[in-house]
């Protein structure tokens, strides 16, 4: 589908008295090695180099050397070069001659090299040469048909004979796959011969243009190289030799096989000439000699005898993606699709036969570059591949390609027509080859114009009838006026042509205007700008812009961007032209688009018209894509451009579409094809041919020639965003069905707009079943903010710019809502078409968030009365929707029995499982009936109800505590005083069995049984209101002081020393005990008050003073302990962190080789049978792949003995950093915790006059904060650090293990997460102790 643009042609003409033979690639300098002579007058051979001097801004020809060569064969009329070669590492050419000799010419000798100098002499004579691709062997062909291999240093490693043996040594069988003799030609036919025999051997006769030459050609990758010679038999035989010499193949005999050959080099073909007497076919060979098939040159047969078609070479390009067929005056550029070979480009030469013939080049490194030389000049040439498509802005869209086919071209509208390569639609046949093609508007108008060497032609295409009509001839002109080579023709509008030649001096662009009658040029105008040759249009938005390759620059003139004015000869001057970039020099594909004329509708002008906005998109032949100066993407192979989307393909065989924006705001998607809907996977090397934004459609050309066309997420939503803002909800939401796109978009795009106009949606959908489909994928997420949120472009803004996302977040809508909303605004609407509508209705209720099927069921409960042959249908249709079964529940619970027997008989239930059950009810009574359902449907609560209509209470009571509905009972008899007394004694024994004492206590209290609430209320540790309670009994005074001491002594174990001491002091009058409590729990001011209170001033010394000797004891204790656990845990911690970095094999699982070093340089890959998971380093740190998955780990059994391991926190384990963090965190807490005790404590001895003594705890519990204080940074690690390694978790996606390994990755994660650093109290010292 890709057609040959000719993007520079460099001319030079040779003096007179050279004579060019032979030339080469300098790709270093970028310059050719032209070797001139011998001629038959003049033994003279110069070598010179052409190339473009910078300062004198010319092509020059300089002189490397020059030396005289006699020709030493006496046959020979002269000697003649046969191969030139240039090494650009070491600045040599190496030059082959006929006559034996093979010359290396130094630019640069050292003092002990010559200049000139003869490294290899064959005697006989060479008859053809080649070098290797790689330049390590050369293979040469003498004139007594020897093959020898030299090296780069010339030695000959190799001498093979080329004999009449060597046709023996293949031995070719052929199935006939595809010929003709093996087709079906019925039962007569020769049924008895053997189809693999063709009717006609060859033998292999040379052609009667044969020149008896030799050719070489070697595969791209140097393994084998082919040579075409004769045998004195004689037969033309291709001879396929290893890189050492050994013969590997030979050609089947095939008459009129001519010397050419090359191979392709991909390596899976030979190309050659084979003559007939009424055509000429390029035949194709296999590495074995097998011919595989053949396509015929269009050459007519009154030209087959002429000189110029006697003499054909072939050279295939580098990347093998054009042969060139070179022909005495003509070179044809063909190329291969869908294996249809296309001939894309014919170059000729202005030469007479007496002048000799074209020698031709690629250059081995840039695909798209050649050189033709003739006696008298040479031609350098570049051409670009880029597909000659139509407009990309709808509705201009059809997605028209020309493809040049020689002297036809080939037309397929994709949008209507899609015709696989290499048919087409119709065909448009010219007098001579091709050179561009272009198209202009679409419909019923479109036209075609054709660009000949010599000849311009108008076409118009009606596409808009029925059936389809080929295009309409409408004029032509002649482009002898163009001065120079034309390149491109390219509409200016509906009747204005451009047309692009090329010349030596620089570029021309000439105008021609199509008028009623004919085809005239209006004007050429020249571009002389030195060396910034115009090399192609880039045409969009009806803005062509001019592309200037050497200089990278791109740029448009005013007087294009206003047709109507004309050309103005003085306006195309230096200064007449706006840039809009400066893209890099290799840029070869050029597209541009104007933002501001997208978003305007207006042609750009310069009044009013912000260049800004304008952005140049260019590809480089390395796969770098700039938007301006800006590089995109440095993978990308195609790329095409429309007015919302930049649409290119990666190596990475990814399709990529960024929104369009002004430059800086380009977003490139990431390679994540399966997150983001604006990337996706396409097929290896596929390309991008045309898209058509009209019907979402994007075609792409496989790497063997066919077509696929793709509906890219991308643009199907832009363009069902665009029918939603239209309000053609019809249109959007078959889009959606035809595409699979959620249908949620259709109401999340614009949620209100959508609610307000659901009338409007109800009545372009019209089909019941679509509407159906719409309700019941409703979900509550918002799908333009989740899946689709890439497909759109919002918050951008610029002139004339408004494509951001309407405001979904206004008040008084509900999104989370969001189903039911949409449901009820459809109930809304349907109800006026019931008649029509009620299956929708129906839906509507079903599909709501839960399912209101309550509603549903009673929509056809309604048309039951009325209509029970489409009552079926309604029960048919929300049977479909919802499981039957839950439906027969509702039903049932509507207490409706015929409907429940309706929706019943669409299930698969057994009517012995519902009729009895069914008749059974319809015996009840109404209360006992509803009752039954509800009971049956486990609707407990509104059976009690129904309980409560039967009044039977002894029943109510029994089903009440069967099913625990003790509140809903209490509700239901709340007016009822009688009865809440033996429902809340029902509900006071359930709460004490479900150990729900303080509740229970209070149930008690409420019915005044004080004995069983002050019970309840001691389990419950409510002291007070157990000692109330038991005091309204009444007790008497010894029971009541028992219950009051074991009430005390519960708190004491609870450790609530207070209220233990108030209990002691109030209800057991035990003074002694309640002060001992009170200074148990370090309360001394109470106990001191309690003492002073009662005036036993004795009980000071025996009480106060003992308990806060024994309190000082324990606390001194408790902190000398918190110390040495701090001096001992926190040196240990650090050691370990410090090891774990240093040596993380020795902290991870110890010194398993006793010492030993490791080789740092062997696979420590894990197995099944090691004792590590995943790799030695990794498995503990930051678990980069899988945790491993020995078995040492898995079991249930494993598990637990690892939580016991982590749980001991053992010296030495994996699991002590964890422990010696938490045992710390423990410590911080318990400081924390007696820090108020510390402070009673030190009061109190203070007030019995035992400074020292509270000055020595109060020391003690300073210097235990202070170190808390100084290690929990350490211990507790620093945010920023946290912060980080929970950064790298993150990036990590590695499913949780199960077993031991599962207890290890839990003991990671809690190590490895932040730990927030316990806030330490701080402990206020006593005044009387500061200095």
């Amino acid at each position: 589908m890709r057609n040959l643009r000719n993007t520079r042609r460099d001319q030079l003409r040779i003096p007179g008295d050279l004579t060019l033979k032979a030339f080469g690639w300098d790709i270093e300098n970028e310059s050719i090695i032209c070797a001139f002579g011998p001629t038959r007058d003049d033994p003279l051979i110069q070598l010179k180099r052409w190339h473009y001097d910078l300062e004198e801004k010319e092509d020059v020809l300089e002189v490397i050397a020059s030396w005289d060569a006699p020709c030493p064969l006496p046959d020979l009329e002269c000697d003649s070069v046969l191969g030139l070669r240039y090494f650009s590492d070491s600045s040599t050419t190496c030059v082959v001659l006929a006559g034996g000799d093979i010359i290396v010419v130094r630019e640069a000798p050292s003092d002990d090299e010559e200049k000139i100098e003869i490294v290899g002499s064959v005697d006989v004579g060479i008859s053809g040469a080649a070098w290797s691709p790689d330049e390590e062997l050369l293979a040469i062909v003498t004139r007594a048909d020897t093959l020898l291999y030299m090296t780069k240093e010339f030695d000959n490693i190799s001498s093979v004979t080329l004999a009449e043996d060597d046709l023996q040594a293949s031995k070719h069988v052929s199935v006939g796959w595809g010929k003709k003799e093996t087709q079906f030609k019925g039962k007569g036919a020769k049924a008895l011969r053997d189809p693999t025999m063709p009717e006609k051997v060859d033998e292999g006769l040379p052609s009667v243009h044969d020149d008896n030459c030799s050719t070489i050609s070697w595969r791209g990758d140097g393994a084998y190289v082919a040579i075409n010679s004769n045998q004195a038999s004689p037969r033309r035989v291709i001879r396929v030799y290893s890189r050492e010499g050994v013969l590997d193949g030979v050609s089947e005999p095939v008459d009129g096989l001519e010397g050419a050959l090359s191979w392709r080099p991909d390596g899976n073909l030979l190309g050659g000439i084979q003559r007939f007497d009424d055509h000429v076919d390029i035949v194709f060979f296999e590495r074995n000699g097998l011919r595989h098939g053949q396509f015929s040159l269009r050459i007519a047969i009154e030209e087959i005898t002429d000189e110029w078609a006697t003499s054909i070479v072939l050279e295939w390009n580098v990347d093998s993606s054009i042969l060139a067929v070179c022909f005495q005056d003509r070179v044809q550029l063909w190329t291969m699709g869908n294996y249809h070979y296309y001939l894309k480009q014919e170059v000729s030469f202005a030469i007479p036969p007496s002048k000799g013939r074209i020698y031709f080049q690629w250059n081995p490194e840039q695909p798209l570059m050649c050189t033709a030389m003739s006696e008298n000049s040479i031609h350098r040439l570049e051409y670009v591949l880029s597909v000659d498509a139509g407009s990309t802005i709808p509705p201009d869209d059809y997605g028209i390609l020309s493809v040049i086919d020689g002297k036809e071209v080939k037309l397929t509208p994709l949008r209507l027509a899609n015709v696989p390569p290499p048919m087409a639609l119709y065909g448009v046949c010219v007098k001579s080859n091709i050179v561009s093609a272009a198209t202009y508007g679409g419909g019923s108008n479109t036209k075609l114009a054709v660009l000949e060497h010599d000849c311009l032609s108008i076409y118009r295409w009606n596409l808009k009838s029925k059936p389809f009509l080929a295009p309409v001839f409408l004029a032509s002109a002649e482009t002898a006026a163009c001065q120079g080579y034309v390149q491109q023709v390219v509409f200016l509008d509906d009747e204005q042509v451009l047309v692009l030649a090329t010349n030596n001096s620089g570029s021309t662009i000439s105008l021609f205007r199509l008028t009623a009658m004919d085809l005239k040029q209006f004007n050429s105008l020249s571009i002389p700008f030195t060396r910034s040759i115009c090399s192609s249009f880039s045409k969009l938005n009806n803005i062509p812009c001019l592309h200037f390759s050497f200089s990278g620059r791109v740029a448009y003139s005013p007087a294009i961007l206003e047709p109507s004015s004309g050309f103005d000869p003085g306006s195309f001057s230096k200064n007449a032209w706006n840039d809009i970039c400066v893209l890099p020099k290799l840029t070869r594909e050029v597209k541009v688009i104007d933002l501001w004329n997208k978003h305007s509708g207006k042609i750009g002008s310069e009044q009013g018209h912000d260049r800004s906005l304008a952005i140049a998109f260019g590809l480089t032949p390395n796969g770098s894509l700039y938007a301006n100066s800006r590089r995109l993407a440095k993978d990308c192979t195609s790329f095409l451009v429309t007015p919302a989307h930049l649409v290119f393909t990666t190596t990475q065989y990814l399709l990529k579409f960024v929104h369009m924006d002004q430059v800086e705001d380009l977003e490139v998607p990431p390679d994540t094809p399966e997150i983001d809907e604006r990337c996706r996977s396409i097929e290896r090397g596929a390309r991008l041919v045309t898209v058509m934004p009209s019907i979402s459609a994007l075609v792409l050309q496989m790497p063997r020639g066919n077509i696929e066309t793709i509906y890219p997420r991308a643009l199907v939503l832009a363009i069902i965003r665009q029918n939603i803002d239209e309000k053609k909800y019809k249109k959007a939401f078959l889009s959606c069905r035809s595409h699979r796109v959620d249908m949620n978009i259709l109401h999340d795009h614009d949620p209100e707009s959508f609610i307000d106009n659901v009338d409007l949606f109800v009545d372009q959908i019209g089909k019941v079943e679509h509407i159906d489909l719409f309700l019941s994928q409703l979900r509550e997420e918002d799908v333009s903010q989740t899946m689709y949120k890439d497909t759109i472009m919002r918050g951008k803004s610029g002139p004339g710019i408004s494509i951001s996302r309407p405001d979904v977040n206004t008040p008084g809508y509900a999104r989370k809502l969001k189903i039911n909303n949409i449901c009820d605004a459809f109930l809304e609407a349907l109800q006026s078409r019931a008649s029509t509508n009620l299956q929708n209705i129906i839906t509507a209720h079903v599909c709501k968030s839960p399912p209101d099927l309550e509603s549903g069921l009673l929509e056809v409960a309604k048309l039951q009365r009325h209509n029970s042959e489409e009552a079926e249908k309604a029960v048919e249709h929300i049977c479909f929707l919802v499981d039957v079964n839950r439906l027969y529940d509702n039903a049932l619970g509507l207490y409706d029995l015929e409907l429940a027997l309706l929706v019943a008989q669409q299930s698969q239930k057994d009517p012995r499982e519902y009729l009895p059950f069914l008749q059974k009810l319809e015996e009840l009574p109404s209360h006992r009936k509803e009752f039954t359902i509800d009971d049956y449907l486990g609707r407990y609560t509104k059976a009690l109800t129904h309980l409560h209509a039967i009044n039977d209470f002894e029943e109510f009571k029994l089903y009440m505590a069967k099913h625990k509905l003790y509140e809903d009972a209490l509700r239901i008899y709340r007016l009822r005083e009688d009865r809440i007394e033996g429902l809340m004694d029902l509900y006071a024994e359930y709460l004490l069995k479900e150990a729900k004492y303080k509740e229970a206590g209070i149930a008690y209290e409420y019915i005044r049984n004080y004995a069983s609430a002050s019970e309840a209320y001691r389990l419950a540790h409510l002291w007070r209101e157990a000692l109330s309670c038991a005091g309204l009994i009444p007790l008497e005074e010894a029971q009541l002081q028992s219950f009051a001491s074991t009430i005390a002594n519960s708190l004491q174990e609870l450790k609530d020393y207070h209220s233990a001491a108030i209990v002691h002091q109030d209800y057991l009058h035990d003074l002694e005990s309640a002060g001992r409590i009170f200074c148990k729990g370090h309360f001394y001011a109470d106990a001191i008050r309690l003492i002073s209170l009662n005036k036993r001033p004795d009980l000071v010394d025996a009480v106060v003073d003992a308990g806060l000797v024994e309190g000082m004891g324990t606390m001194t204790e408790l902190l000398a302990e918190c110390k040495a656990q701090i001096n001992a845990q926190v040196p240990r911690l650090r050691e370990l962190r410090v090891k774990k970095v240093e040596e993380p094999l020795a902290f991870y699982d110890g010194d398993v080789n006793d010492g030993m070093d490791i080789p740092d340089n062997v696979s420590l890959a894990a197995t099944d049978a090691s004792t590590t998971g995943g790799s030695l380093f990794t498995r503990y740190t930051n678990r980069t792949g899988t945790v491993g998955t020995n078995a040492t780990r898995r079991t249930s059994k494993n598990r637990r003995r690892e939580e016991r391991k982590r749980a001991r926190g053992k010296k030495g384990s994996v699991y002590e950093e964890e422990y010696l963090v938490n045992s710390i965190g423990r410590l911080i807490d318990r400081v924390n915790a007696v820090g108020d005790e510390v402070g009673r404590l030190v009061v109190g001895l203070m007030r019995r006059g035992m400074r020292e003594r509270a000055k020595a705890v109060e020391g003690a519990m300073v210097e235990v904060v202070g170190l808390c204080r100084d290690c929990v940074g350490e211990v507790f690690q620093s945010e920023s650090k946290v912060g980080q390694e929970a950064e790298e978790r993150k990036d990590q996606d590695v499913d949780r293990p199960t077993g031991g390994d599962g207890v290890l990755w839990d003991s990671m994660d809690v190590s490895q997460a932040r730990k927030e650093a316990p806030e330490i109290k701080a402990f206020e010292k006593l005044a009387l102790f500061s200095r």
